[in-house]
């Protein structure tokens, strides 16, 4: 691993931790214990810190060296967690967040003064809570060489014994980084260098590490915070570390592992500090006596000579545990995203070409041909199923951000509002994550604003102070379904209406329905807001709500009761990329329609004129494709409906010929036919011919409203 792939790591770790911190802090007030939460806090601050200290990021290390240190009162039960210091360290997060931006934006350079004047503040208001002056951040001497200090003074040193392996360099680890930020956990009394490996200059590898280290150290951390310092390298080295007062055992053994000679190693820790001469003697005293009792005393004890099989060491078995267990979390990797898009493609073209050679095994009536070709294509699906299935992410952690989303906004308007979230474990296709963030940003800040009741009117209307505002998730017919949902005073029905009247969307008198009168709120500059908030009331932002969902070949519905609340039903395919289709033929031309959208298929039969039949009983509209795209030539003599559902809803789509299922690989339609109605892409068909995507959603809105003046463009 080179340094900018450990940088690329960091930056993604550090992300992820930034999230998970904050998704606990919002958490806590709903917690009777809230000692776990607080610990995953401190951990997650703990190791942006350490990894951060690792590549020299003095300024992130030096500003969350101070949230640490509140982080690791309160873990103590210094201080106690209320609402104002969440925000501090919610805001906290967000600049740490910050400055690993500026690092990623500007590689090797500080971050510049206006960052870090906006994080003076917030350290101001730490240091309050601390009841100190400056925290300061210690470092280790960069020389590594000084002399021991005052005899007895060991007692309280924690001894650290470290040798990195030769391609620590190569790995993009630097091994003074590691001993630097062992400063921030406390004092490096004391470090001398090995180098009994290092060769002559002209056997020196400029790229190979020789040296080893033995340091005193004194700290109020415990033992597995030390050992996180090294957490990065512990596979590429060898690390011991005996706390104060050890057994003497402990530390016999401890020399008799290293591979310098016991003598000058006696002599290197008595330069290091951690034993003095006098302690040296007595050390000596006791192995010439035999006596293996392990007596605390407060220092090393080392061998000079010979000495009995030594015992199994605790710190090398903690250290093989670490390694197993290391080892056993690594069954995960990070890919990057371009080589998932990649791969799609290539699945894509790998289900063209499949396609075209099942199109000539059929002409050519060759019986092992369609059967070698029967086979390639299961596999073909497996691997498509594969290749999707890699793309697939929770939307969970869309819905978890929407948590600060909730509490900032909630302080902002004067509102006690709580988020309920269900449904976080339901998957989709990471590309539709990524762009349905924004449209359900501005759903869920809307709904606050204009959907949850004011406290005076909620107390009117006996409904709870807190109000709430609800996110869902589900999968239905091959889509996924997310419903933003507030229990609010509901849409105001006739103030919508005469906002439409006045602003010439429809005309005076004209009736409709609830569903169609809530759709005019997605209209361009629509608002019935009677004041301009920093939130909402200019008329922007559900008309684009709208059109990002559209453009993601989803739809969105509104249902509100009066002074119940307003739900928003957010429609959209599980994947962009490669679906099941159902090919249908009118004429030559040949259309696919999303095979989780197809009910049945029955024998079209209708009376002239009519645009809708009998189906056992209900009445079905339906739509003449051939008529709707004008496609030329005369109907087939026995024609097909096939009925399609979208929600809850039924039409149908009288066609010519039933082709049959194909996997279709989804291409999106020019910029020249971007505005084509009824069309939500294209494919490549085994012969090479191009096949139309059907848009049900917009479909289905045709059959609804037969004579509207929104009409598919020719094609």
């Amino acid at each position: 691993m080179n340094m900018d792939d450990a940088l690329s790591t960091f930056f993604a770790e550090s992300r992820e931790l930034l999230e998970q911190m904050e998704s606990s802090l919002l958490g806590i007030g709903q917690e009777s214990d809230t000692t776990e939460t607080i610990g995953a806090i401190f951990r997650a601050a703990h190791t942006i810190k350490g990894s951060a200290g690792l590549f020299g990021l003095d300024d992130v290390v030096s500003f969350t060296h101070v949230v640490e240190s509140v982080l690791d009162d309160v873990r103590d039960g210094k201080l106690q967690v209320d609402e104002p210091m969440v925000a501090l360290l919610l805001s906290c997060g967000d600049h740490i967040g910050a400055l690993i931006d500026a690092v990623e934006s500007n590689p090797g350079q500080s971050a510049d003064d206006e960052l870090l004047a906006r994080g003076a503040p917030l350290t101001e208001r730490l240091r309050v809570y601390l009841g100190t002056g400056p925290v300061a951040v210690t470092e280790a001497d960069a020389s590594f060489e000084r002399v021991a200090p005052t005899e007895g003074s060991g007692n309280d040193l924690w001894h650290i014994s470290v040798r990195f392996g030769p391609d620590v360099l190569r790995n993009g680890m630097d091994p003074v980084s590691f001993i630097r930020f062992l400063g921030t956990l406390g004092t490096v009394t004391g470090i001398v260098t090995l180098t009994d490996k290092l060769p002559d200059a002209d056997a020196m590898d400029p790229e190979s590490n020789y040296l080893g280290f033995e340091i005193a150290f004194r700290s109020q951390a415990d033992k597995a915070a030390i050992e996180n310092v090294f957490d990065f390298v512990l596979d590429d080295c060898t690390l011991n570390i005996l706390p104060p007062n050890s057994r003497s055992a402990d530390y016999i053994d401890l020399i008799r592992r290293q591979p310098e000679e016991s003598a000058r190693l006696g002599e290197m820790l008595v330069r290091c500090g951690t034993i003095t001469a006098h302690e040296l003697a007595a050390a000596l005293d006791v192995q010439e006596q035999r006596q293996p009792e392990a007596s605390p005393i407060g220092s090393i004890l080392v061998e000079q000579g010979a000495v009995a099989a030594p015992v199994v060491a605790a710190a090398l078995e903690k250290q093989k545990r670490v390694k197993d267990a290391k080892t056993a979390e690594s069954q995960s990797i990070r890919v990057d995203a371009e080589k998932l898009d990649q791969l799609i493609n290539l699945v894509g073209e790998l289900i063209i070409a499949s396609a075209g050679a099942n199109l000539l095994s059929r002409r050519t009536r060759n019986i092992e041909l369609q059967e070698c070709h029967s086979t390639l294509s299961g596999l073909v699906e497996q691997v498509r199923d594969s290749a999707l299935q890699l793309r697939m992410v929770k939307i969970g952690a869309t819905f978890n951000r929407f948590q600060r989303v909730v509490h900032d906004v909630s302080r902002e308007i004067g509102k006690d509002i709580a988020l309920v979230v269900n449904g976080e474990d339901t998957e989709l296709d990471k590309t539709v994550v990524e762009k349905i963030g924004d449209p359900l940003t501005h759903l869920v800040r809307n709904a606050m604003d204009h959907g949850i009741d004011s406290p005076e009117l909620r107390a009117q209307r006996g409904k709870p102070a807190q109000g709430t505002v609800s996110l869902n998730a589900y999968h239905d017919s091959g889509s996924i379904v997310i419903e933003v949902g507030d229990d609010g005073g509901g849409l105001n029905r006739e103030k919508i209406l005469a906002k439409a009247v006045e602003r010439g969307l429809i005309e005076p008198g004209r009736v409709l329905t609830d569903s169609e009168t809530y759709a005019l709120i997605f209209e361009p500059g629509f608002s019935t807001a009677e004041k301009v908030t920093n939130l909402s009331g200019r008329g922007v932002g559900m008309d684009v709500v709208k059109r990002n969902i559209v453009a993601l070949r989803g739809s969105v519905e509104i249902a509100s009761q009066p002074g119940l609340g307003t739900t928003v039903t957010v429609r959209l395919p599980l994947t962009l990329a490669i679906i099941n289709g159902f090919q249908v033929g009118v004429g030559k031309s040949v259309f696919v329609v999303p095979l989780d959208m197809v009910d049945e298929c029955v024998e079209f039969n209708a009376e002239e004129g009519h645009d809708y039949t009998d189906l056992r009983g209900q009445v079905l509209p339906f739509i003449r494709l051939r008529d709707l795209f004008e496609v030329p030539g005369t109907p087939s003599a026995r024609q097909n409906i096939v009925v399609v559902k979208h929600g809850s809803q039924k039409f149908g789509l009288v066609v010519d010929t039933l082709l049959g299922e194909a996997q279709t690989v989804i291409k999106p339609l020019s910029k020249m036919f971007a505005q084509v109605k009824g069309i939500s892409g294209s494919s490549i068909l085994g012969s090479g011919d191009v096949a139309l995507i059907l848009d049900v959603p917009v479909l289905m809105e045709q059959a609804q409203f037969p004579n509207a003046t929104d009409r598919p463009v020719a094609v």
